[in-house]
């Protein structure tokens, strides 16, 4: 008899034990839309067109050819007077025989933000590169 409650109690304890496969939390949270109000800025266009010719680390090219091409323009512009965008962007990557890029070459026109104004509403209203746009109505578990 003990010898078969010995037994009972093993089983059990070895069928009790149980590995938690999955776990899961769901929570809806309402996020409400940020107030916008359009602003306009004015570029002013250097007149001189920028060469600059960068071999980009291994770091760099780890990250992809669209990580390439934008450390280029930002290194191009910080060297050329601090300017906050290219315009007439164009690129020419060199690539090794094994697909790796070796080097890009940037040109365009560096140019810098200047006077910063509001959008007025009938400038906004009566515009239509201008759309507004009606926020997406998520349903339960955010499907559509």
């Amino acid at each position: 008899m003990k010898k078969l409650l010995l037994l009972l109690v093993v089983s059990l304890a070895v069928c009790s034990c149980a590995t938690l496969k999955n776990t899961s939390t769901h929570r809806v949270v309402s996020v409400n839309q940020p107030v916008t109000s359009p602003v306009i800025a004015d570029l002013e266009i250097s007149d001189e067109k920028i060469v600059y010719a960068m071999t980009p680390s291994i770091a760099v090219r780890n990250g992809g050819e669209q990580n390439v091409i934008n450390t280029a323009v930002k290194e191009a512009l910080y060297a050329n007077g601090n300017a906050d965008v290219m315009v007439g962007l164009e690129y020419q990557i060199k690539y090794s025989p094994l697909k790796k890029i070796m080097s890009i070459v940037i040109t365009g026109y560096p140019a810098k933000y200047k006077n910063f104004r509001n959008l007025e509403e009938s400038q906004w209203l009566d515009n239509d590169k201008f759309v507004i746009v009606e926020p997406v109505r998520r349903g339960k578990f955010g499907k559509r």
